[in-house]
């Protein structure tokens, strides 16, 4: 017989030991890893682009008011004047921002948000010019006034993550909960950069910077079309003050704001008290990265329950862990262990927010969206000025640690709203729950 030839060779055999031998299962590194929840909200298409666009806008957010004491008291030698010029800028805030925010849900986010912010930084400018120039007192109030026209970019956004994600309850809440840690990033990085340029440049350079920041974020922002939500010229919903279990939110978000603005004016007393005035607002900062942390953890995880059911245990344990600061005041008398206090209280401020700022979406009528955040930012932003003032009476007329009991009583005022008024407690509230994000 012949011999088989090289051609007639094969180049190996295939054997059941060789079969049981081989390991046919893809590499690791082969084989696709799932996407992060945050990875899987940015891959899609625009949103990297809105995004970028308004954090360039949020961050002067934390720099308007920091830079606009430092500037006046600065040039003017009073605390007094430039407390009261901010003040009534936040007072007149109060008063445009929803109406602003209605204009932007009629005609849409471009045509309304930017003419508004160009309003705005032009009340900035001649803010600071009538500061450098020596003008009357009564100017100041006025230009700061016309910086009420700021919309409410934060709204926006979350109204533009609300189009894009509808009917993707799970990837709504990780957008909030991204938006929520947003807020604090630019509210912890602002003041310290307002304080940096007022201090370092020239008293005028923060609001300076800060105008320029609002009208390259707003214009970066607007120029993304594809993912801003249609406007609706005549919504047939109610107005969403007059929507069912809006107004028990406001009043959550009212005595929450409450909690900030004392703990802002009492941690910095307390610090002065201390020697140790400069470092609050690192302080202070590690509050807002404690809650920055928490609600990007809260984002990356699903709650079980609806927004609902969880928003009383949110508001239990932001009111446990708002008396860390007030032990560690009492007992310790340590601007440090305050510190490491603030910092594990302020983990449960992002929870709390995503998920009131849930509920507000799902009770907001449809086509007004914009309007209803803003009113709830409103309601912050009426509580942290009643906060500072309470927070500030009991500072001097008690003490800066007894100060530390308003942020406590705040946040267990904003749990017993939650408790008497939002409960489940029919059908009503069950078909609330069906179009809450959870």
């Amino acid at each position: 017989m012949p011999q088989p030839t090289s051609r007639d060779t094969p180049l190996f055999t295939v054997t059941a030991d060789t079969l049981v031998a081989a390991d046919f299962r893809p590499r690791v590194r082969d084989v696709p890893r799932p996407a992060g929840p945050y990875r899987r909200l940015f891959a899609l298409p625009g949103t990297r682009a809105f995004t970028a666009g308004n954090l360039i806008a949020r961050l002067p957010m934390g720099m308007f008011g920091v830079s606009a004491v430092v500037m006046i008291a600065g040039t003017r030698g009073s605390y007094a004047l430039a407390g009261a010029v901010t003040a009534t800028g936040l007072a007149a805030t109060a008063v445009v921002a929803p109406w602003t925010a209605r204009l932007v849900d009629r005609h849409g986010q471009a045509r309304i948000a930017l003419p508004a912010t160009v309003f705005a930084v032009l009340g900035s400018l001649a803010l600071l010019l009538c500061v450098r120039h020596g003008a009357p007192d009564w100017t100041l109030f006025a230009c700061y006034a016309a910086t009420a026209t700021t919309p409410n970019t934060g709204g926006m956004s979350r109204a533009r993550w609300a189009h894009l994600l509808k009917g993707d309850r799970a990837a709504l809440h990780t957008a909030n909960s991204f938006e929520q840690a947003a807020d604090e990033l630019c509210f912890m990085l602002g003041p310290v950069l307002a304080a940096f340029l007022c201090t370092a440049l020239f008293p005028e350079a923060g609001t300076l910077v800060a105008a320029v920041l609002l009208l390259t974020g707003v214009a970066v922002f607007t120029a993304q079309r594809s993912t801003e939500p249609p406007a609706v010229r005549r919504s047939t919903g109610r107005a969403p003050f007059r929507a069912p279990g809006m107004r028990p939110l406001l009043g959550v978000c009212l005595a929450t704001g409450a909690v900030f603005g004392s703990m802002e004016v009492v941690t910095i007393a307390f610090a002065d008290a201390q020697g140790h005035r400069a470092a609050s607002g690192a302080v202070l900062g590690l509050q807002a990265a404690g809650s920055c942390a928490a609600g990007l953890l809260y984002g990356a995880v699903r709650p079980a329950g609806s927004a609902r059911s969880l928003l009383p245990w949110c508001l239990t344990a932001m009111a446990a862990l708002m008396t860390l600061p007030l032990l560690a005041a009492g007992l310790t008398g340590s601007l440090w262990v305050l510190a490491g206090a603030l910092l594990v209280a302020g983990m449960a401020t992002a929870p709390t927010m995503v998920t009131t700022m849930t509920l507000v979406q799902s009770s907001t009528p449809a086509g007004r969206l914009n309007e209803g955040m803003t009113l709830a930012v409103t309601g912050l932003l009426g509580g942290i000025a009643g906060g500072s003032a309470a927070g500030g009476w009991i500072v001097e007329h008690v003490s800066a640690t007894a100060g530390f009991g308003v942020p406590v009583a705040a946040a267990a005022a904003a749990l017993l709203v939650a408790l008497c008024t939002l409960a489940p407690r029919g059908s009503s509230n069950r078909s609330t729950d069906s179009r809450s994000p959870h």
